[in-house]
């Protein structure tokens, strides 16, 4: 059943990276700025993010079942109404309903892992579920570009439509679940929006939090940032790739990244290393991501992306830091702060860099540099405020 709810997850992967292929010839068509370019794929980690708090409560009022299946026909209804699209406002609104529609995908597949393996098996499990969505991140990569180069951007949308649709199908003919307890049982608390959001808040009593959510916020974020968004702009208008190109750079990224997570799920030190772990390779994405802003030379954008695919697992390490930081009753509504702070982060992080390449011709600096630049400093700035920042009490 978690590969069945997996396949929801992985169609969730490939809509949030579909923009560094797709991006060059939507914006062609519709005249698109980087600004527009990255607010457009902000758009669907906000939508996601802001739904993680409704879909937590619905997890506990309906089930994992019963959540996805109810969500995920709205990313089916954003994709073809995406693959329509003749503006820029209806693309948003696709978006949006994309990234709503995925809101759960991911939320279902730790509360299951949660629900059905030991503790000590949660991180390694999270992460090969994590290594194995990046199936749909693949095919964002040359297969998307083939797709765009046969036809155009817009069947992209209509095939990752029809593939959700089977996802839908598989999850409502495959899953089955008892029903959750908490919610049928008379005299229960029910659930709801209102005590979720409390519940979150009541977070930031604890010290340890503000630092866990500002580097959530950044971690997972300049990966999707790089190989969503700006990896095939950067390849195509910087140095002169075609789509194709640029398509078989970000498979090789995605590949790389593939195992990435699987492999740092297995080696997680835990305690007190598994912090310092998380600081260097904060600090090496930021230097990896600034000097592709800053070296102009293609064998080194396509050196150092892959690199960064190879490194991008190490956000994974944060699941087992947030089961060690908080006491098990406050564990459920850690993991649904951390997922929001993590997807928020991303839909920061993809519109701070696309204002910046918007502004930075006005400065007389290259918009990629900018983009790449900006997304270094908030690396760099997460990973401050965990080390500044009240940490839990972990063991050595």
């Amino acid at each position: 059943m978690l590969l069945t709810l997996a396949s929801a997850f992985t169609l969730s992967q490939a809509f949030r990276t579909l923009a560094a292929i797709m991006g060059p010839p939507l914006a062609a068509q519709l005249a698109l700025t980087p600004q527009q370019l990255g607010l457009w794929a902000a758009a669907f980690h906000f939508s996601f993010g802001v739904m993680q708090l409704a879909m937590g409560v619905s997890l506990d009022l309906y089930g994992v079942r019963r959540t996805i299946l109810m969500a995920f026909p709205m990313a089916i209804a954003g994709a073809l109404l995406s693959s329509q699209a003749s503006s820029y406002a209806q693309l948003m609104v696709g978006q949006m309903l994309i990234g709503t529609g995925c809101a759960p995908a991911f939320l279902v597949c730790t509360v299951f892992i949660s629900r059905h393996f030991s503790a000590q098996r949660f991180t390694a499990i999270s992460g090969l579920i994590m290594s194995l969505s990046s199936i749909g991140v693949l095919a964002t990569a040359t297969p998307l570009a083939w797709l765009i180069e046969a036809s155009d951007w817009r069947w992209g949308f209509g095939v990752l439509a029809g593939c959700a649709m089977l996802a839908w199908g598989a999850i409502w003919w495959l899953v089955r679940e008892p029903a959750a307890a908490t919610a049928d049982a008379p005299g229960a608390d029910k659930p709801s929006a209102l005590g979720a959001l409390r519940g979150l808040l009541g977070l930031f009593k604890l010290p340890q939090t503000l630092g866990l959510v500002a580097y959530a916020a950044v971690a997972y974020a300049g990966f999707i940032t790089l190989r969503g968004l700006w990896l095939g702009p950067l390849l195509v208008e910087r140095h002169g790739f075609s789509l194709i190109q640029s398509g078989n750079v970000a498979l090789a990224m995605t590949f790389a990244s593939m195992a990435s997570p699987a492999l740092f799920g297995r080696i997680d030190p835990g305690g007190a290393r598994r912090v310092r772990w998380l600081l260097g390779f904060a600090v090496l994405a930021a230097l990896m991501v600034g000097t592709m802003g800053l070296v102009h030379v293609a064998w080194a954008d396509v050196a150092l992306a892959i690199a960064y695919g190879l490194l991008s697992g190490y956000g994974v390490l944060q699941y087992g830091y947030v089961r060690d930081a908080y006491p098990a009753h406050l564990r459920g509504r850690a993991l649904s702060l951390f997922t929001m702070a993590m997807f928020l982060g991303i839909s920061l992080m993809q519109w701070a860099s696309g204002l910046a390449a918007s502004l930075a011709p006005r400065a007389g600096v290259e918009p990629f540099s900018a983009a790449l630049l900006t997304m270094s400093a908030l690396l760099l700035a997460g990973a401050l405020a965990f080390w500044r920042l009240p940490r839990a009490v972990t063991p050595a």
